[in-house]
């Protein structure tokens, strides 16, 4: 058995902290592979050591001194080292990268500090190997990963053991350069990491016990979701629902690897495990919906014209103004004669009347709607597509609750309802359909 721990910024955010991912990882002999964020805030008031980073270069390209920001990042340091008694010398690492502050210091270096340092002392503390992102995780040119030449370094360096800790969020790209991911990253790097050693298991250390069945902020007390597919959980992490940065689930995904959502602060907690379930029509096992989550502040562009069925090309005319304006689109729902383009209200709010025209100058739809301040809330479930009548039964709660539906799409595998409704309803719609289809 090998499974590959990642750690979020908030289970290593001090000396406490670190103990705490020590004692999880040294209790299972099966953890040998560790990867670590930034640390993360100690309370509410904190700072992250990445947001640091990323302020000083900001204060660096203005020219204006980030000695005190420094500061606070070395102090963070420093407290952690002493408190656990480590021999690493930070405190030279430091100085010298505090001597290369300077404007034209590369960002992504600068930023992948944070990790670095991290990993360091987790390493000492841990007794584990140190090995470092960017001698093993590749960038091609495009940006992408090359997984063949990163399984070929990693390959390279079990030959010399078979624990490390890892830094997380960032790589090199083939000309050596450090290139950092996106905020998040930590998540894809242990899930690079599963791939390319085929790990039996990824698990995500972070503040939470799984993914919760909805956001906790508008339903009291959700449950959690013990078990989810990949394809669930790309539908909520894009809806909002953000535990695990969707990135992070495409590598381990191609092999089938279980991702185990846990919570640091209560380790023997089960979490969430993410994996490929088989479903089966029959069974009634789990609850018939998944989870529930959603956005605010879309932007619903209808466009209606008679007979539009029988005009070719009409859809693509309408998408290429958009595509003009670098606009990315969310949802395309249709009709007889009318079809919706659904984006992001902030993408579009400096176009609108220029895509507007546009789109009457190529398509000559009868009419153009603008209907804007729509939340959408995906209702998510794996077993929804074998039980008729669930969409009927979604719709008429809503209405029996006096809120009115603006739009609606569904996928075509059917693990998805998508409803559209006004900002204002945002809360009340996501209450409505947890207690019609979870606490019922």
């Amino acid at each position: 058995m090998i499974k590959v721990v990642k750690f979020g910024g908030s289970s290593v955010a001090c000396a406490k902290q670190f103990q705490k991912v020590k004692d999880i990882v040294l209790s299972d002999d099966a953890r040998r592979f560790v990867v670590v964020s930034a640390a993360g805030r100690m309370h509410k008031d904190d700072n992250k050591i990445t947001d640091l980073l990323y302020l000083c270069h900001a204060h660096l390209r203005y020219s204006v001194s980030c000695d005190p920001i420094f500061q606070m990042i070395e102090d963070r340091f420093i407290a952690i080292k002493n408190e656990l008694g480590l021999t690493y010398p930070i405190e030279k690492d430091l100085d010298n990268l505090k001597q290369s502050l300077r404007k034209n210091i590369p960002l992504d270096y600068l930023v992948s500090r944070g990790e670095y340092f991290t990993a360091k002392l987790m390493a000492e503390f841990l007794g584990y190997t140190f090995l470092d992102a960017k001698d093993f995780i590749y960038f091609s040119y495009d940006g992408s990963i090359d997984f063949v030449k990163t399984k070929e370094m990693m390959e390279h360096h079990l030959l010399k053991s078979d624990h490390f800790v890892v830094p997380g969020f960032y790589g090199a790209m083939p000309d050596g350069r450090v290139k950092i991911m996106a905020r998040g990253g930590g998540d894809i790097t242990g899930s690079i990491l599963a791939k390319v050693i085929e790990a039996n298991v990824y698990e995500n250390w972070t503040d939470v016990s799984g993914i919760l069945m909805a956001d906790p902020r508008i339903v009291k007390d959700p449950r959690r979701i013990e078990k989810i597919t990949y394809s669930e959980l790309r539908e909520l992490s894009y809806m909002g629902a953000n535990v695990l940065h969707e990135d992070a689930i495409f590598p381990v995904k191609e092999k089938n690897i279980p991702i185990n959502i846990r919570n640091t602060n209560d380790p023997f907690n089960p979490g969430t495990l993410i994996m490929e379930l088989e479903n089966d029509p029959s069974s009634h096992e789990g609850s018939l919906v998944t989870g529930i989550a959603g956005r605010k502040d879309f932007t619903v562009v209808a466009i209606y014209k008679n007979h539009m069925s029988n005009e070719v090309g009409i859809i693509r005319r309408a998408l290429e103004v958009f595509e003009h304006y670098q606009i990315s689109i969310e949802h395309i729902p249709s009709g007889i004669d009318s079809f919706s383009i659904v984006v992001n209200s902030a993408d579009i709010k400096e176009n609108i009347y220029d895509i507007v025209a546009q789109i009457k100058e190529q398509c000559r739809p009868d009419k153009v709607k603008v209907i804007s301040d729509i939340a959408l809330i995906a209702t998510v479930g794996r077993h929804m597509s074998y039980r008729p009548g669930i969409s009927g039964q979604l719709f008429a709660e809503l209405g029996n609750n006096g809120i009115n539906i603006r739009m609606i799409a569904q996928g075509t595998d059917e693990i998805n309802i998508i409803v559209g409704v006004e900002n204002k309803d945002f809360e009340k719609t996501t209450r409505v359909i947890y207690e019609k289809f979870v606490r019922d």
